[in-house]
C-alpha cells in the first residue's frame, strides 16, 4: 500500500482551522441562499442541513486536506453534501452558478450523486446507511482485483465512509459488518459524526456504549475522539479531572441544551454540580462566558489536530471505526437545539454570522472572503498543494470483448434458469476474456439458482485459500467449490441488502479502479423486494450488473405465497437504470445474456434484470433468426396476425405452454389471431413513453416498437394479455392504439399447489385465456 508520511506543523493546523471555518461558512451560505435569497416560484421550502454540515466541517477538513491520499475513496454523509461541494468550490471544481442553484434544476444535488453532480463523487449517498455499507464491499472488490492481478497492491486505497450517528440505527450496517468479518475486509474506515442528535431526538445514551463492543467483536479497531486539544489541556489543570468526569457523565440531551444556551448556562450548571469540588471554581474563573462555551464544545470531532493525530495513528490496513464527538450546529446560532436537524438560520442570524467572520456584504461567494489578503493567499496555496488537488479523474476501463453470439444450450425441454446456468458454464470454459471478467454472487442461493456449475469451474474467491473438506474426505457432492484468490464467485449470507450492495460495488469497479468486471448476481425473484432500497441505490449511481431473479411467479408452485413473486415485473418496468427481460426459451436466454454483457459496457448502458423460471418447457424450432432483433426491442410475433386481424394474445414468460394451447383452440374461431411474445414489458413501455414525450416536446415521434407491432392489427382489435405476474405489466398495451384489453395475471398472494391447480385458481390457464377471448367478442 502506498502510505503517506504526515508531518504536522503548527502552520498546517492553522490552515486546517481556517479551512474548517470556510467550509462551515460556504455550506451554510449555500443553503441560506437557496432558501432565503433565491426566488421561490412554488412557495415550498428548499431545505438543507446547515447544522448537519457544521458538525462535519473539521472532520472533512482534516480528512480531505491532511489524511486523504489520491487512491482513497470517500462516501460522504448525505446531509454534509454542501460541505463536499464547498471543498470542490475551493479547488475550482465547482462553480458559483451551481452552488446558487442548490437543490434546483441543474444545480448542486441535495445529496452527493455520482450521476447528477459534476464534481468528483466516489459514492452516491442519500438513503442513509447504504453509502456506509457499500464501502466495505468496495474494499472487498479492491482485494478481488489485486488477487486477480488486475490491480497492484501498492495502489490499494482506503474505502472511507463519513456517517451520522443516526445511521448506526440502520440494520444494513450490521448485516454488512457480519459479511465484512467473514471476508476479512481491510482498508476500510468509517468515521462517525457523533453529534448525538437525529431528526426527532437526541441519541439514547446507553446504546452508544455498545457500538465499541459490536465493532471490536467483528475485528475492527475502534478509536474514540471525545476531547479536543483545549479540553485535554484544561483537564491537566487543578480541577480538570473533575471537569472531565462531569463531561463523561453528562446526558446527551443536557449537553445539547447547555450548548444552545451558551456560556452563562454552562457556568451555572457546572457551579451547581461540581463547584464545591477542589479547584473547580478557580478553573472556571479562568474563562469568560464565551471562552467557557468554546472550551465545553471543543470536542474531538471539532479539533483538527486531534483528528489528524488519530488518522495518522491508523496508517495500516485494519478496518477502523472513528467515533468523533461533535456538536450539531457547531459554530452556528443553531448549535445544540433539538430542532436543528432541518432547521436553518434566519436572515438576522445569518447576517450576524457573516459579520462575525468579517465577510463583506456582497462578497459572500468569495472563496476566501473575510480572511485578509495574506491569510487568503496562504490558505489558497495550501488547498492547491493538497493531495486532493492532484487527484486524477476516474480512469477509463477498457471494454471486455463479447462474442458475437452465445451458444444456445441443447435440450428438447429445459427451463430458462437451467439455460442461464449452461450459458454461464460455457463462458467459464470458453478460454475467452469474458470468462475471466465474469464475477458472480448470490445471497446463499448459489446452487438453487444454477450458478453451481460456474462456481465448480471457476471457484470461490477468498484472499486466503480454504480447503473443501468434503472433497478432501472424498464425500460425494455436486459442489466442488475450492476457495482461493483466483476464484470468481463471492459467497454471501442470506441478506439481500448485502447482495445488492455487493453487486453495486462489483458494478463500479470500472470507474473506481479502471478494471471492468461483468457482475452476475442471482436471487430468488420474490426476494428482490427485500433489497429494493439497495437495488435502487446501485442503479442510481449507475453501477452495471446482470441481476437474475429466479424462480419467479406462481410457477414456483409448492413453495407457496411468500415465495411466489407477483409485482417484480412492475419493479422491472419502474426501476430506472435497469432493463428487464423475461425470456421463455433457451435461445432467448442466450440472446439476452449476450446483449446484457454488451449493454452493461455501453456509455449509455445500464444494468439488466432477467426474470427466469424453473419450469421446464418444450423448446421450439426456429426457421431463422429474424425474430431476434424484435425480441431485443421488447416483443416479436410468435404467430404473426393476418393484416387487420381482430384480436391478438400478448404474453410474457413461462406461461407460454398454456398460451400456445389456448391459441390453437382459438385460431379457428378467430381468423388471423396473432400471438405476441413480449420479451420485455419494460422496453416496450419505455419506448411508448418516450414517443409520447417526444411528441409533446416537438421532437421526432416516429412510432414506438409497441405501436409498430400492434399496427398489424385492426384499430378495433381486442388484446388478451397474460403473464405469471401482475396483470398491470401488460394491460397498458391497449392504450398504445386504444384497444380493448382483457388482462390476465396474478394480483394476490399465491397458495401451495401444483401448476394445473394454481394456474386454474389464479386464472392464467388455457381456459382463462379462452374465457377472456369470449369476453372481448361477446361483451
Amino acid at each position: 500500500m502506498t502510505t503517506k508520511t504526515n508531518t504536522k506543523t503548527s502552520n498546517e493546523m492553522q490552515m486546517l482551522e481556517l479551512l474548517e471555518s470556510r467550509l462551515r461558512w460556504l455550506s451554510s451560505w449555500t443553503v441560506h441562499n437557496a432558501n432565503h435569497i433565491r426566488e421561490k416560484r412554488d412557495g415550498l421550502k428548499v431545505g438543507g442541513h446547515q447544522a448537519s454540515c457544521s458538525s462535519m466541517t473539521a472532520i472533512m477538513a482534516a480528512l480531505y486536506f491532511h489524511a486523504l491520499r489520491p487512491q482513497d475513496k470517500v462516501a460522504v454523509k448525505p446531509h454534509a453534501g454542501p460541505v463536499l461541494h464547498a471543498i470542490h468550490y475551493l479547488l475550482g471544481n465547482q462553480s458559483q452558478e451551481k452552488l446558487e442553484r442548490f437543490r434546483g434544476l441543474g444545480g448542486v444535488q441535495s445529496y452527493p450523486s455520482r450521476t447528477k453532480d459534476t464534481i468528483p463523487v466516489d459514492f452516491s449517498t442519500g438513503s442513509v446507511g447504504l453509502g456506509v455499507a457499500v464501502t466495505a464491499f468496495s474494499s472487498l472488490m479492491q482485494d478481488y482485483l489485486i488477487a486477480h492481478g488486475q490491480m497492484e497492491e501498492s495502489d490499494a486505497g482506503r474505502m472511507i465512509a463519513l456517517m451520522g450517528d443516526a445511521e448506526l440505527d440502520e440494520g444494513n450496517i450490521y448485516e454488512c459488518l457480519i459479511e465484512a468479518y467473514k471476508h476479512d475486509i481491510r482498508n476500510c474506515w468509517w468515521v462517525v459524526d457523533y453529534n448525538r442528535q437525529s431528526l426527532d431526538s437526541t441519541t439514547a445514551d446507553r446504546m452508544f456504549r455498545r457500538f465499541d463492543d459490536i465493532f471490536e467483536t467483528c475485528g475492527w479497531r475502534v478509536v474514540t475522539l471525545k476531547y479536543g486539544k483545549r479540553q485535554q489541556a484544561a483537564f491537566k489543570k487543578p480541577g480538570g479531572k473533575t471537569l472531565e468526569q462531569w463531561i463523561d457523565s453528562c446526558p446527551n440531551a443536557d449537553f445539547a441544551a447547555l450548548t444552545y444556551q451558551g456560556g452563562e448556562a454552562w457556568r451555572k450548571r457546572l457551579i451547581d454540580d461540581i463547584g464545591g469540588k477542589p479547584h473547580v471554581k478557580k478553573l472556571l474563573a479562568g474563562f469568560d462566558d464565551d471562552a467557557l462555551a468554546d472550551l465545553m464544545t471543543n470536542l474531538g470531532g471539532h479539533c483538527v489536530e486531534t483528528l489528524s493525530d488519530a488518522f495518522d495513528a491508523c496508517d495500516d490496513e485494519r478496518p477502523t471505526l472513528f467515533i468523533a464527538y461533535t456538536v450539531k450546529g457547531f459554530g452556528l446560532p443553531l448549535a445544540g437545539h433539538k430542532d436543528n436537524h432541518s432547521g436553518m438560520m434566519n436572515p438576522t442570524q445569518m447576517e450576524g454570522y457573516r459579520k462575525s467572520l468579517g465577510i463583506e456584504q456582497g462578497a459572500e461567494w468569495e472563496a476566501y472572503g473575510g480572511l485578509g489578503d495574506n491569510a487568503a493567499a496562504q490558505l489558497k496555496a495550501f488547498v492547491e498543494k493538497s493531495a486532493l488537488a492532484r487527484q486524477k479523474p476516474e480512469p477509463k476501463a477498457a471494454p471486455v470483448v463479447v462474442p458475437d453470439r452465445f451458444e444456445v444450450p441443447a435440450g428438447a425441454e429445459q427451463s430458462t434458469q437451467a439455460a442461464f446456468g449452461k450459458v454461464l458454464l460455457d463462458l467459464a470454459k470458453s478460454g475467452e476474456e469474458i470468462g475471466d471478467r465474469i464475477v458472480t454472487t448470490a445471497p446463499d442461493v448459489t446452487q438453487t439458482t444454477n450458478l453451481g456449475a460456474f462456481v465448480n469451474q471457476r471457484g470461490l474467491f477468498r484472499r486466503q485459500e480454504v480447503a473443501d473438506v468434503f472433497q478432501q474426505a472424498k464425500i460425494p457432492s455436486a459442489q466442488k467449490w475450492s476457495a482461493h484468490g483466483a476464484g470468481q464467485h463471492i459467497e454471501l449470507g442470506i441478506a439481500e441488502n448485502n447482495f445488492f450492495l455487493m453487486l453495486t460495488s462489483m458494478g463500479l469497479t470500472a470507474p473506481h479502479f479502471g478494471t471492468r468486471l461483468l457482475p452476475v448476481g442471482t436471487v430468488y425473484d420474490p426476494f428482490i423486494a427485500r433489497g429494493l432500497d439497495a437495488l435502487n441505490y446501485g442503479c442510481y449511481q449507475d453501477a452495471r450488473f446482470l441481476l437474475v431473479g429466479t424462480p419467479s411467479g406462481l410457477t414456483l408452485g409448492p413453495e407457496g405465497g411468500a415465495h411466489q413473486s407477483i409485482n417484480t415485473p412492475l419493479i422491472g418496468i419502474g426501476q430506472p437504470g435497469l432493463i428487464y427481460f423475461e425470456p421463455v426459451w433457451a435461445d432467448e436466454v442466450a440472446l439476452m445474456m449476450r446483449w446484457a454483457f454488451d449493454h452493461m459496457q455501453c456509455e449509455d448502458g445500464s444494468s439488466v434484470y432477467l426474470r427466469l423460471s424453473t419450469r421446464s418447457i418444450a423448446q421450439i424450432e426456429r426457421e431463422n433468426d429474424s425474430w431476434e432483433a424484435d425480441a431485443l426491442k421488447g416483443a416479436y410475433w410468435l404467430r404473426r396476425p393476418a393484416k387487420g386481424a381482430e384480436a391478438a394474445i400478448a404474453f410474457t414468460g413461462a406461461i407460454a405452454p398454456e398460451v400456445l394451447q389456448a391459441y390453437d383452440s382459438l385460431v379457428t374461431d378467430i381468423p388471423g389471431l396473432g400471438l405476441l411474445n413480449v420479451t420485455s414489458p419494460d422496453l416496450l413501455h419505455r419506448g411508448w413513453s418516450q414517443q409520447r414525450a417526444a411528441r409533446w416536446q416537438g421532437q421526432d415521434h416516429s412510432a414506438c416498437h409497441a405501436g409498430l407491432m400492434l399496427d398489424e392489427l385492426s384499430p378495433d382489435a381486442g388484446l388478451i394479455t397474460v403473464l405469471d405476474g401482475s396483470p398491470s405489466a401488460l394491460s397498458w398495451l391497449g392504450a398504445v392504439r386504444g384497444m380493448k384489453v382483457s388482462p390476465l395475471g396474478t394480483d394476490r398472494f399465491g397458495q401451495t399447489g401444483d401448476l394445473p391447480d394454481l394456474y386454474n385458481a389464479y386464472r392464467i390457464d388455457e381456459n382463462a385465456i379462452i374465457d377472456a377471448a369470449a369476453e372481448l367478442f361477446l361483451g
